[in-house]
């Protein structure tokens, strides 16, 4: 069984992935503490079977993480309906595929704003970090926009997401848990005094919306949290993770240079590939089973969406990348209740980025190997310096 603390599993963990799916859909992994799903089907099924929930347990010591467990047992990614439903009703509209697309134009003129300026670092340094000039900052501009927090507050957002997200991983060391908790707290303490100023004086935004909805203070404060949070972490990895996929598999991106149109079918392939949550947990609510094996009820199983994706039983030649690969029934923004809320917004940032990037810098290439965060469940890099 895999190591997630392992640097040369991190670099690529697909090959082990595709090891575990030969002998079989499902496996227990001791040092996790849980079942792993490994195969399409059986991650799907993990997704959407309703026997299976997110059943929140408090980080423990629970009186050392009351930020951090605050703003996830008023989740509504943490809770099942009926609370699931009331908290998602609240916020579901200004997620709607029509409202999302009214965005766009402006989605784009932000991408290729932030694009100019990594264009303009590398004329005046000869390099410049994708990561820190467009793959960072266009989605927490974009979420911060919607909840209506200023954008020059982005740099602290990220900052805090950053630490609260490190919870999510397996055998985290302490210092790092105690700075997660603080995040949270600092978070939360930012969000509250927000609210009460829209309380106040309320605009036409997502957040005076959720404070004058019969969300709780609480509920409001976890929702603007995990929207941005959600709005973040996962669009900075597909931005890092697929324009690297790109940059080292050359025909693809000299394909999108030529035809820029492919940024959609891009944008789901990148998600594909290299997908930038690798797990995501549910818990039995009654025995049941997947693929073949027993799970009890209170047991925990995991569908590892990386190795979903991988999977030749729904994807042709799937260690290959294929900017116009459609259909393409990746796992990668989740599935069932708990789909990921974001994913039409999601979608067009990290499209108006690739197509920003083909546009302006057509001969864009690393000038170093990106740095690998060292960690498994959310899957990026530190930095990704590029040239051009």
């Amino acid at each position: 069984m895999f190591d997630p603390s392992d640097p040369q599993f991190l670099a690529d963990p697909y090959p082990v992935f595709a090891d575990l799916r030969a002998r079989g859909p499902v496996h227990r992994h001791d040092g996790l503490g849980l079942l792993v799903a490994v195969s399409h089907a059986s991650a799907s099924a993990v997704l959407r079977d309703r026997r299976l929930g997110r059943i929140w347990q408090d980080a423990t010591p629970a009186e050392q993480f009351a930020s951090f467990n605050l703003l996830h047992r008023n989740s509504l990614l943490e809770n099942e309906p009926p609370a699931h439903t009331r908290l998602r009703r609240l916020v579901s509209s200004a997620f709607a595929r029509g409202h999302v697309e009214r965005l766009r134009p402006s989605v784009e003129a932000l991408a290729d704003r932030m694009v100019a300026t990594v264009a303009d670092r590398i004329a005046s340094d000869g390099h410049a970090d994708l990561l820190e000039h467009l793959a960072q900052p266009l989605p927490v501009a974009v979420i911060a926009e919607l909840l209506g927090v200023p954008e020059s507050d982005g740099p602290m957002l990220v900052g805090w997401s950053n630490a609260i997200v490190k919870m999510y991983e397996y055998g985290l060391p302490e210092p790092r848990r105690r700075q997660a908790e603080a995040a949270a707290t600092e978070f939360a303490d930012y969000l509250r005094a927000l609210a009460h100023d829209r309380a106040a004086h309320p605009g036409d935004d997502l957040l005076s919306h959720l404070v004058a909805s019969d969300l709780t203070g609480d509920e409001v404060v976890a929702t603007a949290v995990l929207l941005l949070m959600a709005g973040h972490e996962a669009t900075v990895n597909v931005i890092g993770n697929g324009v690297h996929a790109l940059l080292t598999h050359r025909d693809q991106w000299e394909r999108l240079v030529r035809d820029p149109s492919l940024a959609e079918t891009a944008t789901e392939e990148l998600i594909r590939y290299d997908s930038p949550l690798q797990l995501f947990e549910r818990t039995a609510t009654t025995d049941l089973e997947i693929g073949g094996h027993h799970i009890a009820e209170g047991e925990k199983i995991a569908a590892l969406l990386g190795a979903a994706g991988r999977d030749p039983d729904v994807f042709d030649a799937p260690d290959t990348l294929d900017i116009g690969r459609h259909p393409n029934p990746h796992l990668g923004f989740g599935g069932g209740v708990h789909y990921c809320l974001g994913a039409p917004l999601a979608r067009i940032e990290i499209a108006a980025a690739l197509t920003a990037l083909a546009r302006r810098l057509p001969d864009l290439q690393e000038t170093e190997p990106p740095s690998r965060r060292a960690e498994f469940v959310i899957r990026g890099f530190d930095r990704l310096r590029v040239t051009a």
